[in-house]
C-alpha cells in the first residue's frame, strides 16, 4: 500500500508540473511562438520539431531486496517521464535510468525513501546529444568523403556503399531487401562471390539509436575490400559476406531528424509508433522480455513478423541460407560490451553451448588483447535480460544458422553515454569487434562448422 501511495503523489506532482512548466517557458522565452528560432532562449534545434533531453540526469540504481524491485517494476509500467535501460528483475542487478528534469526531485526523493544504492552518471543528457550532433556531417556530402571519425546519415551510407560497388566491381555488390514501413531502401552489400564459399550474415541497425552498430558495419566491409592483414584478407577470400548496416531505415532517419533515442521503427499505432524490430521475429514471439503495449520502448509489434522490416530479412535469409550456405549470424547492438548467443527466452541451452561459449570466450579475449576492454560472453538470457522475437533466436532456431551472435558494443553496462558513443569511440569499436568476429569465425572453421 505504501508504494502505492508514493507512486499515486508523484503521478499528481507530475501533472501539475507538466501544467507548470509550459507556462514559465513561455514567460521566459516570450509567448509569441510564430517568433521561435534556432537560438530561442539559447536552445539549439528550437522550432525544428527535436526532441530535447535538457538537464535529464542518468542514475545506476541498484536493487538491494524485492521492495525495491517490485517499486520500480511498478515505476516503470505507470511513468512515461523515466527511461529504463533495462527492466528491473533481481536482487544485486544494477539498472540505468534516464530521468526527465522535471522528475529529478521526485526520482531523488524515491531513492532515498526507499534506501537504494544509485550514482549519477549524467546531470545533463542534452550535452551529450549536442557533441554527437557536431560529428555528424552533412547529408549531402561527397561519399568520398565517408570516414570513421564521424557519424553519417542513411542517404551518406548508402551513396558509399554505391561508390564502394563502382569501385570494386568484381567483389562488391549492393543488395535491396525493399522498402521498409515509411517506403525507406532496406540495403546492404554482398562481399565475395566464390559460390564455393560458406557465407557470413551481419544486421545492424536494428535499434534505430544505436548508431556505433551500422558505422561498425560498414567499418567492417571496407576492412573485408581494403586490409593488409593477412588474417582479414583470408577471411575476405574464404567466406562471402552479407552486410546490412541499417535494417530499420526509418528509425535511424528519425533519430537524426527529430529524436536521437528513438529506438523503434515508425509504423502508427493510432497516438503512437513503433515496434521493436528486435521483439518482432516468429521465435517465441512476445513470450518474455517484450510487451504488449504500442507505448513501451520494447513492444513486440501486433502479431509475430508483423513488421515489413521483419518480414523482408526473413525472407532474404530463407531464400538464401541453403543456396549461400549461411553459416554465421551475427546482430550488431550497443551497449553493455557483450558477446552473447541464444536463447534469450529461455535458460535452455542450445544444442551447441559448449561450442559457443568456447568462441564468445576466445573472441573476449582477443578484444581484451587488443584494447583492453572487457567483453562478457555467454547465452542471451543468462548474461543481459530474458527477451523473445529477437533475429537471432529466429536465425539459430528456424533458419538453421549454427553460429550465431549478437554483440553489445562499447561502452560498459554503467555507460555515463548510454547510446549516444563519441565518434572517436567509433574506429576502436569496430576494430575490436571485427577482431572478435575474426576469432569467432576462424573457432567454427577449427570445430568444422564450414565444411
Amino acid at each position: 500500500m505504501e508504494i502505492h501511495r508514493i507512486l499515486h503523489t508523484l503521478k499528481w506532482q507530475l501533472r501539475l508540473r507538466l501544467l507548470v512548466i509550459p507556462l514559465l517557458t513561455m514567460t521566459a522565452c516570450g509567448a509569441n511562438t510564430e517568433s521561435v528560432s534556432d537560438n530561442t532562449c539559447g536552445v539549439v534545434g528550437a522550432g525544428k520539431d527535436q526532441a530535447r533531453y535538457d538537464h535529464y540526469r542518468i542514475y545506476n540504481v541498484q536493487f538491494d531486496n524485492e521492495e525495491q524491485i517490485a517499486l520500480f517494476q511498478q515505476l516503470e509500467k505507470e511513468s512515461d517521464s523515466l527511461t529504463f535501460i533495462g527492466h528491473a528483475r533481481e536482487i544485486g542487478q544494477k539498472l540505468s535510468i534516464l530521468v526527465a528534469a522535471h522528475r529529478v526531485a521526485d526520482f531523488a526523493d524515491l531513492l532515498e525513501t526507499y534506501k537504494l544504492q544509485h550514482r549519477v552518471l549524467t546531470y545533463n543528457f542534452q550535452e551529450k546529444i549536442d557533441r554527437n550532433m557536431r560529428e555528424v556531417l552533412p547529408e549531402h556530402i561527397d561519399a568520398s568523403k565517408y570516414d570513421w571519425q564521424h557519424f553519417f546519415h542513411l542517404k551518406t551510407i548508402y551513396d558509399w556503399m554505391d561508390r564502394m560497388a563502382a569501385k570494386y566491381p568484381d567483389q562488391l555488390s549492393v543488395l535491396n531487401l525493399g522498402s521498409s514501413t515509411q517506403g525507406n531502401d532496406i540495403k546492404g552489400v554482398k562481399v565475395g562471390n566464390n559460390p564455393a564459399n560458406k557465407a557470413i550474415f551481419i544486421e545492424s541497425g536494428i535499434h534505430a539509436r544505436e548508431w556505433i552498430a551500422p558505422a561498425t558495419a560498414t567499418y567492417i566491409i571496407n576492412e573485408l575490400l581494403n586490409s593488409t592483414d593477412e588474417r582479414v584478407q583470408k577471411l575476405a577470400k574464404n567466406y562471402n559476406w552479407f552486410v546490412f548496416p541499417c535494417v530499420n531505415p526509418d528509425g535511424y532517419k528519425y533519430t537524426f531528424e527529430h529524436d536521437r533515442m528513438w529506438r523503434k521503427n515508425r509504423q502508427l499505432f493510432g497516438t503512437c509508433r513503433g515496434v521493436d524490430l528486435n521483439r518482432n521475429y516468429p521465435d517465441h514471439w512476445n513470450s518474455t522480455g517484450s510487451s504488449s503495449d504500442p507505448t513501451r520502448y520494447d513492444f513486440a509489434g501486433p502479431s509475430a513478423a508483423s513488421e515489413l522490416e521483419t518480414q523482408r530479412l526473413i525472407e532474404f535469409i530463407r531464400e538464401n541460407v541453403e543456396k549461400e550456405q549461411i553459416k554465421t549470424y551475427i546482430a550488431l547492438h550497443s551497449y553493455s560490451q557483450m558477446l552473447m548467443f541464444p536463447y534469450g527466452y529461455t535458460k535452455e541451452h542450445v544444442s551447441n553451448y559448449d561450442d559457443l561459449q568456447e568462441f564468445g570466450k576466445k573472441a573476449s579475449a582477443a578484444i581484451k588483447a587488443e584494447s583492453g576492454r572487457d567483453y562478457v560472453s555467454g547465452n542471451l538470457y543468462e548474461t543481459i535480460y530474458p527477451s523473445s522475437g529477437g533475429s537471432m533466436d529466429w536465425a539459430h532456431a528456424e533458419a538453421g544458422i549454427p553460429i550465431a551472435y549478437t554483440f553489445e558494443l562499447r561502452g560498459p553496462p554503467d555507460s555515463q553515454d548510454l547510446f549516444i558513443l563519441p565518434a572517436v569511440e567509433i574506429q576502436p569499436t569496430a576494430s575490436e569487434a571485427f577482431t572478435a568476429i575474426r576469432t569467432i569465425v576462424e573457432a567454427a572453421a577449427e570445430k568444422g562448422y564450414y565444411k
